[in-house]
């Protein structure tokens, strides 16, 4: 059996298409007035998520209170949109330095990966959809992602998704948070 081979759009182009059709997504009376998460594929369409549970939002809070704390020198933002080779996906976390953010502060859509994103895993998500997710932050420039499971406990990876004891960049980071 072969192996399926994908091509892609070129980056640049990808981005280009993922800018026009986010500020399309931005101004749709319809979507804004939809709770919960909506993100794009490669080819433009829409992808809606319900609202996640209240736990989900207090390890979102509770990852960038202490992100913040240990790594003052840098913005945490939460459900920041990220350009990607598969569209625009929603970060539930990032952690973007101050020299990175003065180049997207005024963004609608990041076009470089923050230097830290975070996953809070939902009950929905699948494996092979994190995977995939990851895959797609390191393409972006991501220097680490963190997966936050549904207990709190934190997983740190860094490019090509090795797997790390801890992060790199802010090795005070706890390997569990507790969302209470």
């Amino acid at each position: 059996m072969s192996a399926l081979v994908l091509e892609l759009r070129p980056k640049e182009e990808q981005t280009a298409f993922n800018l026009r059709r986010w500020k399309e997504v931005l101004t749709d009376r319809t979507l804004v007035k939809i709770p919960g998460r909506v993100e794009t594929d490669r080819h433009g369409r829409t992808i809606m998520s319900p609202p996640p549970a209240p736990k989900h939002g207090a390890f979102q809070f509770m990852i960038g209170s202490i992100l913040e704390k240990c790594l003052p020198g840098g913005r945490v933002v939460t459900e920041c949109p990220l350009s990607t080779a598969d569209g625009v996906k929603g970060l539930d976390v990032a952690w973007i330095s101050k020299e990175a953010w003065a180049r997207v502060a005024n963004r609608s859509c990041l076009t470089e990966s923050p230097e830290i994103c975070v996953e809070v895993i939902s009950p929905s998500n699948s494996e092979e959809e994190i995977r995939e997710k990851m895959a797609l932050y390191f393409d972006a420039g991501a220097r680490e992602v963190w997966l936050c499971d549904s207990f709190g406990a934190i997983s740190f990876f860094g490019p090509g998704s090795v797997a790390l004891d801890s992060s790199e960049l802010c090795p005070r980071f706890p390997r569990e948070i507790a969302a209470t």
